[in-house]
């Protein structure tokens, strides 16, 4: 059988996609483009519905497959009213996790620890297709961990819906990023060079609820220097009286506090993402202003967040923000939106400039690029293996992306 697939949305979708690529792989079958010739026999779609924008471009797209490839099957997966169950996909024979994981494309691996959530918050209809949340048990996160970093992975990537609600047996998501920090390297590979003691290989953090991120994280990352120094936060904003309304689980202060902590005890320079919602009905001028200037703050002259994403409002029928009085007008969301952007592409010149002359350890990608522990696309020189983790000199910055030379 021959397989395509198209993925929408979040890293923890394209984490579920990958692994059930490398599942199709194992199992003897083909993964093809999906205008490949002849036509896929299957076309699976993981799909969004995180607002109804992203829905109807999944639901579009979707059309436009069934229309243009009648002789395949179409298979929407992920967050999606039509989503097909797992075992939806029973042409998939013989599957089995960890040897899926072997069979993984791309650079970094991402590796699911997590679904679902718990949360109430009003703009979100996420645990409405994704359900409560339900934790990998931990001996089998770290067995699949294991086998990324048999199979050439130098970068583990954890994903999950919500991570911060990770528990298993007692444990969690502290000490299974602490487990996940000290896995030796695989037999074979002792002669690559080390980024921290004892490792050879990095955990990288998707995005985490700051309201959840607790005491024990911080402890971990300052124990760890193989855990990335870069944090993505959903933020959504720096009012109060916004994320009230959103009834997200913090408030703008607790953040800062946790921000200033992570600079304080980890790193100076330890980055920030942040996903932010502009334009939120009922959101105020004054509020707007709130959260661009919480974006636009810095300390020791560098940026806090360097990765903003922006999303102006989306009404998602199904959520009690659908309904709230003080609809923003769709212009007003684009502007604020629009200059969110623009201090996340000004702090992130700011933080790239600050490398020129330092060195950065970079995950090698194929195409001559690869990224820091900062979350920095870095140039790098053509002839590197990829996957592997290579520290280099920067030598320029151009736009926020890092230009790096061999001589380390």
């Amino acid at each position: 059988m021959r397989y395509a697939f198209v993925t929408f949305g979040c890293r923890l979708n394209r984490a579920e996609a990958l692994e059930m690529e490398a599942a199709v792989s194992v199992a003897g079958h083909d993964v093809v483009p999906v205008d490949a010739v002849p036509p896929p026999d299957f076309i699976v779609v993981r799909g969004c519905s995180v607002t109804a924008k992203a829905q109807h471009d999944c639901e579009k797209e979707l059309a436009r497959l069934r229309s243009r490839y009648p002789a395949s099957e179409i298979i929407p997966t992920g967050c999606l009213p039509a989503a097909a169950p797992l075992d939806r996909l029973n042409a998939i024979n013989g599957f089995n996790g960890l040897n899926a994981l072997k069979g993984l494309k791309g650079s970094r691996a991402f590796l699911k620890i997590q679904d679902g959530c718990s949360g109430k918050c009003t703009y979100c209809i996420v645990p409405q297709f994704r359900g409560p949340p339900v934790s990998v048990p931990f001996d089998l996160v770290l067995d699949r961990a294991r086998t990324c970093l048999a199979a050439g992975f130098r970068e583990i990537v954890v994903t999950g819906c919500n991570l911060a609600l990770y528990r298993d047996g007692g444990r969690s998501f502290a000490d299974l990023l602490a487990a996940l920090a000290v896995l030796p390297p695989p037999d074979g590979s002792t002669g690559e060079p080390a980024i921290a003691p004892g490792t050879i290989h990095r955990v990288r953090i998707g995005s985490i609820e700051p309201g959840l991120c607790d005491e024990a994280v911080l402890e971990t990352f300052a124990a760890h220097g193989n855990i990335c120094r870069h944090l993505h936060l959903s933020l959504q904003s720096a009012s109060n009286r916004v994320l009230r309304l959103m009834n997200r689980p913090y408030s703008a202060e607790e953040v800062a506090e946790f921000c200033l902590q992570c600079r304080q005890r980890i790193a100076p320079d330890f980055t920030f993402g942040a996903d932010v919602i502009a334009g939120f009905p009922g959101e105020t001028d004054a509020d707007h202003a709130m959260t661009a200037e919480f974006l636009s703050r810095q300390t020791e002259d560098l940026p806090i967040f360097t990765n903003i994403h922006v999303f102006p409002y989306s009404e998602r029928p199904g959520t009690p923000a659908a309904t709230f009085v003080g609809t923003v007008p769709m212009q007003k969301r684009k502007a604020r939106a629009k200059e969110l952007q623009e201090i996340g592409h000004r702090n992130r010149n700011i933080l790239a400039d600050s490398f020129i002359g330092r060195k950065a350890v970079v995950c090698i990608e194929k195409g001559g690029s690869g990224w820091t522990d900062r979350y920095l696309r870095c140039v790098v020189p053509t002839g590197l293996p990829r996957r592997r983790l290579v520290q280099l000199r920067i030598i320029s910055a151009q736009d926020g992306t890092l230009c790096a030379n061999a001589d380390a």
